[in-house]
């Protein structure tokens, strides 16, 4: 009752007073706001200009230890505990950024390297890569020496099968993480500071075996032993499949297959995260509660449902473990573990509040992961899901066949699941698969009913040498998914490119939705028309005219018909990033052909690119007042004009070049990096 007067009481006492009242029709829904806030904070830090200095992370500090002290002396904190959480994630994510600080190599090197096989994967261009850890490298003292590193194997190899604990020796080229190929773009640089990356490269010689393994990393031994049985049971593409979403390695995967997944929106079916931990847990659960209730009198004296939860959660630990323990696997484990311990604790287990447990939970540990695609995409996913079970739970569908039901549960779930996760897709991956519901109601089902199942056989059986019963009842099912994928694929009109939205839409994007699920009352209708602004946002984005490579070797002007290259070949990843984030469907060889203009210019400023041989005195011949020229020749640019070799683009990294009110506006990758830690 008290509640219900609130809002008459102060309507006319102004329109200030009545914030009070409307936050008060929230209260039961306001801690599902504490891990939005706290993304906020996140986000705050890593769009700061510079690192924070110590003076300003103490008053940081300061501040929310008198927030938390001054908020029990508060008879209504929501504002200070908004604040504290605000603060709290900013904190959290210096904290985080500060704590796997590694050195990284300031320079390029080239010479003998020595480390520890930790991880196995492939390169964008399908060749074997090995992480490194215990580093040594020539004369570099070991305080400086980066603690991983990451090395892509060309050339002739197969002298060593590179495996976990190996400890191998080779000559290679490393050189410090490179960061956006253009100004705003995927920070590599920030993703390798938290991964402990602190260099990269590449080697066209072969690993040589320095040590077998010894008694470190079992886990990883046993999974990647894991992987090469399953590969080995079933040798085709199938069994690639399998490793991948039993163990994580997807080191087998050929990249055509994998394409094709993409395309028919079935690539998060490798990715064990949300949907792979939920149906392992839920058919353990599952199993355990029926398989426990058959026994006679067994469900009068035991708490089944608790066993069986708990049963599900040592399942999933185990799960989490074998898959690699990478984020995305820790965050769906954790959502998991939020719902099986609300059963435990007799609680609901699938609310909106058990998401956001799970959310701070991962943010708390994890800050990075607020910018990564598989954070924002399950997140968006459950909670969509959730959202709209919860509304439509008070539905009698109890006169429907429970045939229908089922198919209708199935639909719903991957038409709101697909659009829910949509958006974020197109931003990161620049492509809207067309057909990508029909695929997965089509490959979906097989998941929970036969290959999880199946997995979970194959798993109770391997002791007994009888595991291949469990793969060979998954097989099937794997080369009907792999089947759907290749026709969805190849059908016409099956996927569409999108250009690169604006720094703005997403976070926008993203607090529209959160909006219309959290907020209670009319103003909720807010969040869609935020939604609506950000689309529209997208939709008027502008590409930049001229790109430059942070080598200086590549550059892209755009034209009438895509965006023009300069070479064929060389600075691959720079270039088909440029055309992604374009929308462009054309790859570099492509793109290379398109007409150059004749004289190439931004808003009457000219630009000069200079490579090849006699590179540095052409350069210095072109240095004229009023000129752009860009080299990959290491040279002093003494002249009038506005010169850029690549000593100065690796300080500052990649360029775009747009047309400003006064000429050519140059804006670098620094510009909007700013000075961070990943940066120096």
């Amino acid at each position: 009752m008290r509640q219900a007067t609130v809002p008459s009481r102060l309507s006319g006492q102004g329109p200030g007073l009545a914030l009070p009242a409307l936050l008060a029709a929230q209260r039961g829904r306001l801690f599902l706001w504490v891990p939005v806030l706290f993304g906020v904070g996140i986000g705050l830090y890593f769009g700061l200009p510079r690192e924070p200095s110590i003076t300003e992370w103490g008053g940081l500090a300061t501040l929310l230890a008198g927030l938390l002290i001054g908020r029990r002396m508060i008879p209504d904190p929501v504002f200070p505990t908004a604040i504290l959480c605000l603060c709290a994630g900013l904190g959290a994510a210096g904290l985080r950024a500060h704590a796997v600080a590694e050195p990284v190599l300031a320079f390029r090197y080239y010479g003998p390297i020595e480390g520890r096989i930790v991880v196995i994967d492939r390169s964008a261009s399908n060749k074997v890569r090995l992480t490194l850890d215990r580093v040594v490298l020539e004369r570099m003292a070991p305080a400086r020496t980066p603690s991983r590193v990451r090395v892509s194997l060309h050339g002739i190899q197969g002298f060593v099968d590179p495996a976990p604990g190996l400890t191998v020796i080779l000559t290679g080229h490393l050189g410090p993480p490179e960061g956006p190929v253009e100004p705003g773009g995927f920070d590599f640089q920030r993703m390798a500071w938290f991964k402990g990356l602190g260099a990269v490269g590449y080697t066209r010689t072969p690993v040589l075996a320095l040590a077998p393994p010894g008694r470190g990393l079992p886990v990883t031994r046993a999974r990647m032993a894991i992987s090469a049985a399953v590969q080995e049971a079933l040798p085709d593409r199938r069994g690639a499949f399998a490793a991948a979403i039993l163990t994580g390695d997807r080191s087998g995967m050929d990249p055509a297959t994998l394409d094709a997944l993409r395309a028919a929106n079935l690539a998060h079916l490798l990715a064990i995260s949300g949907l792979h931990m939920g149906l392992l847990t839920g058919f353990v659960f599952g199993a355990l509660r029926w398989g426990l209730a058959v026994v006679p009198g067994l469900a009068l004296r035991w708490p089944l449902k608790k066993i069986a939860a708990l049963g599900a959660l040592i399942a999933g630990a185990v799960y989490l473990a074998l898959s690699g323990g990478n984020v995305a696997t820790e965050r769906a484990y954790i959502m998991a573990a939020v719902v099986l311990v609300a059963v435990l604790l007799d609680r609901r287990a699938l609310t909106l509040r058990a998401v956001a447990l799970a959310a701070l939970i991962v943010l708390l540990l994890r800050p990075e992961a607020l910018v990564s695609p598989g954070f924002q995409m399950s997140f968006a996913a459950t909670t969509a899901l959730i959202a709209v079970f919860g509304a439509t739970r008070g539905l009698d569908v109890s006169g429907i066949p429970w045939i229908l039901r089922a198919l209708g549960t199935v639909l719903i779930s991957s038409a709101v699941a697909g659009l829910a996760t949509a958006p974020f897709a197109a931003a990161h991956f620049n492509q809207v698969p067309h057909y990508g519901l029909l695929a997965n109601l089509l490959s979906v089902p097989l998941m929970g009913m036969v290959i999880i199942p199946a997995a979970v056989l194959a798993a109770v059986l391997a002791p007994l040498g009888l595991g291949w019963i469990g793969l060979g009842v998954m097989a099937p099912a794997i080369g009907w998914i792999l089947n759907v994928a290749d026709r969805v694929a190849a059908a016409p009109g099956a996927v569409s490119q999108v250009v690169a939205p604006g720094p703005l839409v997403l976070p926008l994007l993203t607090l529209g939705g959160l909006w219309l699920v959290l907020w209670q009352g009319r103003a909720r209708w807010a969040g869609p028309i935020a939604m609506a602004m950000a689309l529209g946002l997208w939709t008027g984005v502008e590409r930049p005219l001229l790109l430059v490579a942070p080598s200086g070797g590549l550059i892209g002007v755009l034209t009438n018909d895509g965006r023009a290259l300069s070479k064929p070949r060389g600075d691959g990843f720079a270039a088909r990033t440029w055309l992604e984030n374009d929308g462009d469907p054309a790859d570099q060889t492509e793109a290379a052909e398109r007409r150059w203009p004749d004289l190439l210019t931004v808003a009457g400023t000219p630009v000069r690119h200079v490579t090849g041989r006699e590179a540095a005195d052409r350069a210095r011949n072109l240095c004229r007042p009023g000129t752009i020229v860009i080299t990959t020749a290491d040279v002093e640019f003494v002249g009038p004009c506005d010169g850029y070799a690549p000593s100065r683009l690796r300080e500052i990294g990649a360029l775009a070049i747009t047309p400003g009110p006064d000429g050519a506006s140059i804006t670098s990758a620094q510009d909007l990096t700013g000075d961070r830690l990943w940066r120096r």
